[in-house]
């Protein structure tokens, strides 16, 4: 099989099974068996593929029929120009949280800010947010921190770590429950938000992605209650709590924080 009829049968069977961006995601396993850039395949499309990679290559076609998110399958995904390992145990990062990482970076452009040394993660699943702050962050004097419930997702986080040659400090705590004696300067959290009922609805390949890092309550806004809670103990005097919240959360969150007067 030549990589044109391999991209094509591709196409062909997503197209037939309803997947979206069957093209695109042709020529993303393509590129992930055969280890080869986007510009070789459209150059070499009559090259012939060897058996080994057509065998994986249909068994990662299989798993994508069955609705497996592409970021699985290759085991990776981009955030903030920074490549992150990712799998099953994570949530996969997305591109409207760069938006929270880059409003970060605004706050602390700002000359009142060049004193913060302390930067917390909760909820850091991937370690998408925090690493992607020291590393752009490398040259102040900060100390990075990330918290997670989840043991699988942190070892999946301190691989991205090392990946990346960052130094992050890694708890396994739910939110801020064996995390003692420490007052950060800035706390950060992409949550889960989603409420209950809503997450059967979502699109089959978000629910492959971990029910922990999805369920926000009955409401969708119980991390939020129990971050804004605690968080003025382990917040620095005028330290800054930065949060990512669902499209129609934002009053909600907002009588939230006003509650715990933050």
């Amino acid at each position: 099989m030549t990589i044109l009829e391999c991209i094509t049968e591709i196409e062909e069977n997503l197209r037939k099974n309803n997947i979206e961006e069957a093209r695109l995601k042709a020529r993303i396993i393509l590129e992930n068996v055969l280890k080869k850039r986007r510009e070789y395949l459209e150059v070499h499309l009559s090259e012939k593929i060897d058996k080994k990679s057509e065998i994986k290559i249909r068994e990662d076609l299989d798993r994508l029929l069955k609705c497996e998110p592409i970021q699985y399958i290759t085991g990776k995904q981009e955030f903030m120009g920074i490549e992150f390992k990712v799998n099953e145990n994570v949530l996969i990062p997305r591109s409207d949280t760069e938006v929270l990482v880059l409003e970060i970076l605004e706050i602390l452009k700002d000359e009142k800010n060049k004193n913060i040394s302390s930067i917390l993660d909760l909820c850091t699943g991937s370690g998408a947010i925090i690493i992607s702050l020291a590393k752009n962050l490398a040259k102040r004097k900060i100390d990075f921190y990330g918290s997670d419930i989840s043991r699988s997702a942190l070892e999946v986080a301190k691989e991205n770590c090392k990946m990346n040659n960052t130094k992050v400090n890694f708890f396994e705590s739910d939110l801020f429950e064996k995390i003692e004696n420490i007052k950060f300067d800035l706390i950060v959290s992409n949550p889960p938000y989603i409420e209950r009922n809503v997450i059967d609805t979502l699109e089959e390949h978000v629910k492959k992605e971990p029910i922990i890092a999805l369920d926000g309550g009955i409401d969708g806004l119980d991390f939020y209650r129990k971050i804004a809670k605690d968080s003025k103990d382990y917040l620095s005097d005028n330290g800054y709590l930065c949060l990512e919240i669902g499209y129609n959360q934002k009053e909600s969150v907002i009588e939230i924080l006003k509650k715990e007067r933050l």
